[in-house]
């Protein structure tokens, strides 16, 4: 894989929900990417996330950076209507509620594309199993950890009457699952690229 970031246009707009520095909160996505910056990058997010957006062609793409390496660091999973895709480094491991320790960049990026129609609320819910899952996957894999100080998280979804995707509901358990597989495959991927 030679690429340095990770580009994906979706085949019909989408409803995205997600924290992304670029197009983050509510809006509607021709796509997303996982742009690549420097380890000690500290540019203007904004004016770099829309110039890459521009340098590629693309249109209302939501935009999310990481400073791992993007193409050894991916994994994606399938499971029912839900794909995961993500990049992780943790760097700068944080526990939710405790003062973090100084800042390193370090980021676990998930975007979750589903096949489905949800309402808004049920992609909030979506957040919430995903992130759940993030979290039992760093503390089982021996990370003291909730997640990292710069995570990412997006769902893209199309508009529709589907309610709930908690952890009770079968959406809820596809989510669980992707997330828990690309994201043991993605930190064990990063985890190599620290051994040399």
């Amino acid at each position: 894989m030679g690429f340095k970031h990770f580009i994906l246009p979706f085949d019909e707009p989408m409803l995205a929900l997600s924290n992304a520095p670029h197009r983050g909160g509510l809006t509607r996505a021709n796509g997303f990417f996982f742009m690549m910056v420097h380890k000690n990058y500290s540019g203007d997010y904004r004016a770099d996330c829309l110039a890459f957006e521009r340098e590629n062609g693309l249109e209302n793409f939501v935009g999310f950076m990481t400073a791992a390496d993007v193409a050894k660091v991916l994994s994606v999973a399938r499971s029912g209507s839900v794909t995961a895709y993500i990049t992780a480094g943790i760097t700068n491991p944080a526990i939710a509620g405790d003062v973090p320790p100084p800042w390193k960049p370090g980021t676990i990026n998930i975007a979750l594309g589903i096949n489905e129609g949800l309402t808004v609320g049920a992609m909030t819910n979506a957040i919430m199993t995903a992130t759940e899952a993030k979290t039992y996957t760093l503390l089982s894999l021996g990370y003291n950890a909730t997640g990292t100080t710069s995570d990412g998280i997006g769902v893209f979804a199309f508009e529709g009457e589907k309610e709930w995707a908690g952890t009770a509901t079968e959406l809820g358990i596809s989510i669980g699952r992707v997330v828990r597989k690309a994201l043991k495959e993605s930190l064990r991927k990063w985890e190599k690229t620290r051994e040399k």
